[in-house]
């Protein structure tokens, strides 16, 4: 009988614990310096369209939560001329988003899985402060990605964007997987591991926007970018997601209905 109370006493210690674990545990966060400056501010006329309801906005990118998935539908920034450096930054750990309600996925799903913590805002685009760098290592901001794919053709695009930058001016990227269903999984949370990634690039001012946009399988290959232009419309078909929904219809039928690459230079 002794032995039995004990066993229910420890058993309501645990269900208790369990409980105030996931009602009041707090994930840690990067310490945010007073010299950082004011939010960088996303036009309220890029920002997608959010199927869950869940924005995050950090002060270097915004993003939309998918619980489902354990992680972002997109991750939305402002690409600048100034945010390119070469500052050396020492690596964070990976941390669980605190302004998540629900909490993003614990980076320990990915140890073991095969996959890398692919990174959705890159924190090569992040260098200009370590606050800025560190933020991208929340783990809302990354996705499983094959080793190949990210190290490879995901990174020339992401080059591809530093590129424009330098040359164009600021650019405005939404990013993410394509969330949908029966996608494979990994860890205790089933974080998906997308089959397809897709990356929308804007530039120029809000009177004239023009607008590519990528569409990638899950896998690497040598060929190149051009090859993986899409219209903004069949990324919207698939995720679910409006982009540029805060435009003119008439301009947001332009730059959404066709695959456009006259206006940039690869």
């Amino acid at each position: 009988m002794k032995n039995k109370t004990i066993y229910t006493v420890l058993l309501l210690l645990c269900v208790v614990g369990f409980w105030l674990f996931e009602n009041f545990y707090t994930p840690d966060t990067y310490s945010e310096p007073e010299e950082e400056g004011s939010r960088r501010e996303i036009p309220e006329q890029l920002l997608p369209s959010s199927t869950t309801g869940v924005v995050v906005d950090h002060r270097h990118f915004s993003l939309s939560y998918h619980e489902d998935y354990e992680q972002a539908e997109w991750v939305a920034y402002l690409l600048k001329q100034t945010d390119l450096t070469d500052d050396d930054r020492k690596r964070p750990y990976f941390i669980e988003d605190s302004k998540v309600r629900s909490k993003s996925a614990d980076w320990r799903n990915y140890r073991g899985s095969g996959y890398d913590r692919g990174h959705l805002c890159p924190a090569g685009d992040r260098r200009f402060s370590a606050y800025a760098y560190d933020e991208t290592f929340y783990t809302s901001n990354i996705s499983p990605q094959d080793n190949a794919f990210n190290a490879g053709v995901w990174n020339r695009l992401e080059q591809q964007a530093r590129y424009w930058t330098r040359k164009y001016g600021t650019l405005f990227v939404a990013t993410g997987g394509v969330l949908e269903k029966d996608l494979p999984s990994i860890g205790d949370e089933d974080v998906a591991v997308p089959r397809y990634y897709y990356k929308i690039i804007a530039k120029g001012n809000k009177e004239n926007p023009k607008v590519v946009a990528f569409l990638l399988p899950h896998q690497e290959t040598t060929a190149p970018l051009e090859r993986f232009l899409v219209p903004v419309d069949s990324i919207e078909r698939l995720t679910g997601i409006d982009f540029f929904a805060k435009l003119p219809d008439a301009m947001e039928n332009r730059i959404e209905a066709k695959a456009e690459m006259t206006d940039w230079k690869f």
